[in-house]
């Protein structure tokens, strides 16, 4: 048969009885020629539950592996050319509240075995009027005429009537201080090709010279700044001349790009420092892959927000992304997806294998891309959990006598925990940390530690009679075995433990030195400092950036934390919970990007800005200095992916 041409519409209906509905879907066949035979198959996170019997109408339940799942026609049935085939499918796990809920991707397979794409789009909720796009941000405005974000500590400014042409070093500057003007410029020409350059390395007409002061009494991150007839920056190091730098190219192209709003200053001090040290931005690149450009860039826009972790999250069920030269079946057979490779479609694929991984080379650059902008790579390898990835590149660190579906996951993999009772387990994360040590200088290491399903390991010979071995308790017991293994593997190579809240469970790990990251609720941040663990804030209810922004239908996202419009994002203070006897514990605030919902570069910049800009303030700016009417006037001049 030729290249057929497939469509699947796909729409969410309640049912009476069962508040999470049923899916219907409409194939309909754009080719010339019949279609016997046939199975298709689609991609989807409201999840169908087949341990339970699948209620279908005019179709049979063939196969679901996590997000993916198979369903065929009955029997004799030939969906004719320009005809529709329509089935429903039920019970799932729960109803779909937005459009982004139902299939991501489908594919139809061939009674001779080829794979064919089906053309798919966001579902459609059915017996509901359709509803206007919702107004996520309002116009915005500003009581001081300056764009800067994030607004500094202090800022006493008069605003000038006209724009220097450029900044240009003072007679005297030093090479260092050449060179940063150079680098925050090179910056500002990557985030804005079309912009005018703020900073010239020679004196200009209708310019404005800098003059760069060493002040050993400013912390390393601060800066001021003092405006009259040349600029003055102080610093103490290479951080604070940056932000300054960079506050200067803000002020620069807020003036340019919006001249009726913003200003330059003609004269007066900003006084700056950051809120917290600790003010990340994590990327999934596991869900879907983003190229090292996409990276690098998403690199360049935290520095230009003053942003100065970047938590890569490198491995998880649906791929590992990282080269490890011991073990290359991780980046062969532990990336590519495809109906007929190792493992399924998920989140998007569909007849066409995908895969894609970082080599060495590839993550030495994007490291020291950082590093000389002042941002930190924290990587992560997420173990025990969401190792399915890992298993199917490495089936010998399977218990060959547990069940392969005697337990799942919270996303629905079968058995996709690393089993702490093989001791090939810590051969094998003992060889990826000695790689991982040489390519990224951070002294932490990110192992995960999240959502290992509750009955995890119990039908593992091998980990039962580890733990009748050691006294140990239940899978959370075991958990905590682990991960204090693999605490000590790291500090025999220099380095500290970071993770997921769940590390505390079952025992946890020693806190000394040990950094978890609150994500499951604001709650649980204080109850870790109360255990002595030190805490990064990143609550799904606030800052996880696949959060949909608003309840209606179309808006995209998941919804599982609820609905994080950009103004809950920037007011949300992640400090507010905590006794002043713990709040040194709380090391500083982190954005999520988890990427299930971004199947294009649209959807990722509709979920993650402005709100990032959002975190990026509240990283950085006291609370009594936020203005929410100010950010919303500023925000759409940042930069986009």
């Amino acid at each position: 048969m030729a290249d057929a041409v497939f469509r699947l519409e796909n729409s969410w209906e309640p049912v009476e009885g069962d508040p999470c509905g049923r899916f219907v879907f409409t194939l309909v066949n754009l080719s010339d020629a019949p279609l016997s035979g046939f199975k298709l198959a689609y991609t989807s996170l409201t999840r169908i539950k087949d341990a339970e019997e699948p209620r279908c109408e005019n179709a049979t339940f063939l196969i679901r592996n996590a997000n993916f799942h198979q369903y065929a026609p009955p029997a004799d049935f030939i969906l004719a050319p320009g005809e529709g085939w329509r089935f429903a499918v039920a019970p799932l796990w729960r109803p779909a509240r937005h459009r982004t809920d139902g299939a991501k991707s489908a594919y139809v397979t061939l009674s001779d075995g080829s794979h064919h794409p089906v053309s798919v789009d966001d579902t459609l909720l059915a017996g509901r009027a359709p509803e206007p796009a919702p107004v996520l941000m309002p116009k915005g405005e500003v009581r001081e005429p300056f764009s800067l974000l994030p607004w500094p500590v202090s800022a006493a400014l008069e605003a000038g009537e006209s724009v220097p042409v450029a900044l240009y070093p003072a007679e005297g500057t030093a090479l260092a201080d050449k060179q940063a003007m150079q680098s925050v410029g090179a910056l500002y020409r990557r985030l804005f090709q079309i912009g005018h350059q703020p900073f010239a390395l020679a004196p200009v007409h209708a310019g404005k010279a800098i003059r760069f002061v060493t002040d050993q009494g400013l912390a390393a991150e601060a800066f001021q700044l003092h405006f009259g007839d040349e600029v003055t920056l102080s610093s103490s190091g290479p951080a604070g001349r940056q932000y300054g730098l960079t506050a200067l190219a803000h002020l620069l192209h807020g003036a340019r790009t919006e001249p009726q709003t913003f200003r330059f200053p003609a004269a007066g001090t900003i006084e700056d420092a950051p809120r917290y040290g600790w003010r990340g931005c994590h990327l999934d690149v596991s869900r879907q892959f983003y190229p090292a450009a996409d990276v690098t860039r998403l690199i360049d826009i935290m520095a230009w927000m003053r942003l100065n972790i970047f938590h890569w999250h490198l491995s998880d069920d649906e791929a590992w992304r990282l080269e490890i030269k011991a073990y290359p079946t991780l980046t062969t057979k532990g990336v590519l997806r495809g109906p007929d490779e190792p493992m399924l479609p998920q989140l998007g694929n569909g007849a066409e294998p995908v895969g894609g991984f970082y080599s060495q080379d590839e993550v030495k650059a994007i490291v020291a891309h950082a590093a000389q902008l002042n941002v930190e790579v924290v990587p992560e390898i997420d173990i025990p959990g969401h190792s399915t990835a890992t298993l199917v590149a490495l089936p010998e660190l399977v218990d060959g006598q547990e069940a392969p579906d005697s337990y799942r996951s919270v996303q629905g993999y079968p058995n996709n925990a690393l089993n702490p009772a093989i001791e090939l387990t810590y051969e094998f994360l003992g060889k990826v940390f000695d790689e991982m040590v040489e390519l990224f200088p951070s002294k932490l290491i990110h192992i995960g530690g999240d959502e290992v399903a509750a009955n995890t390991w119990m039908a593992s010979p091998l980990a039962r009679k580890r733990m009748d071995e050691q006294g140990i308790e239940g899978t959370f017991g075991l958990q905590s075995y682990f991960m204090k293994r693999i605490q000590t593997m790291l500090l025999e190579r220099g380095r500290k433990l970071a993770g997921w809240d769940e590390v505390s469970h079952g025992g946890g790990v020693d806190p000394d030195g040990t950094l978890l990251m609150a994500w499951q609720k604001p709650e649980v941040g204080v109850e870790l400092a109360r255990q002595g663990y030190d805490v990064v804030m990143t609550p799904g209810q606030a800052y996880y950036l696949d959060m949909v922004q608003d309840e209606a239908f179309q808006e995209p996202g998941a919804s599982w934390a609820g609905t994080v419009p950009p103004k809950h994002t920037y007011t949300y203070e992640a400090v507010g919970e905590f006794p002043e006897d713990l709040k040194p514990r709380m090391r500083g605030v982190q954005a999520c990007i988890w990427s299930e919902h971004f199947l294009n570069r649209d959807y990722f910049n509709h979920l993650v800005f402005p709100r990032l800009g959002a975190i990026a303030e509240a990283a950085w700016t006291p609370k009594d200095n936020k203005d929410w009417l100010r950010f919303a006037a500023i925000s759409p001049l940042m930069p986009k992916l």
